[in-house]
């Protein structure tokens, strides 16, 4: 423990150092807005972790400017994943581990995580459900500059009627009643309780389980299991003290009560059909596909350490979210770039690129997802998500096209994060 804290000051001290520096980058491509297509030959301008300017050219360097040589690479906005869960990951040990790890653990493994993130070129994540001391707290201290990690945007704990897919599923009567939170509500008042509360704890944003889900360890089904009522409650109640509303949701009915009810994003979308696209789109609502996360359960049905019912469940919903986001494209639905991460492995977000390409994106198209279209469903547009005077020095960089082969983000070369470079290969 102590050579890990040791370990993390010394990144925080190095990355100190490094944001008082001014620097420049000389860049050969630059999709500096994804969706327009890349500038050629231009030197981007940091200063304190800002940029102040993108000029044509590879230009001198001012006295006390770093340069940075990219001359040979592809430059890109850091990427954005808009559903994580930094402090944990399924696995054989993982409902071993909700037992045994306290909250400090699951910091630490998210710290991991969260540097694991940033590697793969991932500089902004919005984790949507993890125990709320343990990602609040992680969220703080990469904000402080105290651990190393992207932009960390956190719902906490998810809002769920009991029994749901949030709720302590599948242990003894006295184990699930240690772990059923105040993030569990019934009834029109109960829930407007639990937004508060949750609120009040720290969260960015809400995250609720508007239907059951595949890793819940239950037979609960993939169905609605919010009552209508209390949807338009959940949200009425968020978006009057100032938080957006996304919902976990495999189900057409429940995706389409939580799209009538205002909520303003949808986790997976498994069962959405062309009403439901419809209903996206009146609301302007924009769906997170997570198809990674599809594929991953898809490999586990057979495996004996996940509970019986979830291996059920994976059967039925894995093979379905490709054909999914397939659907969502042609149908023009808003799509924000997300994975899932802690159902698939912490540092493989990239993953999901190939597979939106699978699904009809374009390379530059899921690459926008990933950046832009992320940056606004995060609520950080003005600060991240393209690269551009006035924005956080947040940016990639790979050494083959990724506009031809969407596969060169999965092995990213350069990282940079508010001006401070976290990997060059």
């Amino acid at each position: 423990m102590k050579k890990l804290m040791m370990a993390v000051a010394a990144v925080a001290l190095c990355s100190a150092q490094a944001l008082a520096e001014d620097v420049i980058v000389h860049a050969g491509k630059v999709l500096a807005v994804p969706g327009e297509g890349y500038l050629d030959r231009q030197s981007i301008r940091i200063s304190d972790g800002v940029i102040t300017g993108i000029e044509d050219g590879y230009v001198r360097a001012r006295n006390g400017e770093t340069v940075i040589n990219l001359k040979d690479q592809f430059v890109l906005p850091g990427l954005i994943d808009s559903h994580v869960h930094l402090t944990s990951e399924n696995g054989p040990d993982a409902r071993l581990r909700a037992l045994t790890d306290s909250d400090v653990d699951a910091a630490l493994f998210g710290a991991e995580n969260a540097y694991k993130t940033l590697q793969g070129g991932f500089t902004a994540v919005q984790d949507v459900g993890g125990a709320n001391e343990a990602i609040l707290s992680l969220r703080d201290a990469v904000r402080r500059g105290r651990v190393p990690g992207p932009h960390i945007r956190a719902s906490g704990r998810a809002v769920t009627p009991t029994g749901g897919h949030a709720d302590a599923n599948g242990y003894s009567p006295l184990l699930s009643a240690v772990f059923t939170g105040e993030n569990t509500c019934n009834g029109v008042a109960d829930c407007r309780r639990a937004v508060r509360q949750t609120i009040k704890d720290g969260a960015d944003v809400i995250k609720i389980t508007a239907t059951g889900g595949v890793l819940s360890n239950t037979a609960a089904g993939l169905g609605q299991q919010f009552f209508d009522d209390e949807l338009e409650a959940i949200v009425e109640t968020a978006h009057s003290m100032g938080r957006k509303v996304t919902a976990h949701a495999h189900g057409k009915a429940g995706i389409e009560a939580a799209l009538r009810a205002g909520i303003d994003s949808i986790e997976h979308g498994t069962y959405l059909d062309d009403e439901t696209i419809a209903l996206f789109k009146e609301n302007n609502a924009t769906l997170v596909p997570t198809v990674i996360a599809g594929v991953t359960v898809t490999g586990w049905v057979d495996e004996e350490w996940l509970p019986a019912p979830s291996r059920a469940k994976a059967a039925i919903v894995g093979p379905q979210m490709l054909d999914m986001l397939s659907r969502a494209y042609a149908g023009g639905v808003r799509v924000a770039f997300g994975t899932d991460t802690g159902v698939s492995a912490h540092g493989t977000n990239a993953d999901e690129f190939p597979l939106m390409v699978q699904a009809g994106f374009s390379p530059e198209e899921a690459i926008r997802a990933a950046t832009v279209t992320a940056s606004e469903h995060i609520e950080m547009d003005d600060r991240i998500g393209t690269l551009e005077a006035g924005k956080l020095a947040d940016m990639i960089a790979v050494d083959e096209d990724p506009l031809q082969a969407i596969e060169a983000l999965l092995d990213v070369d350069f990282v940079m994060k508010g001006g401070i470079v976290y990997k060059d290969q």
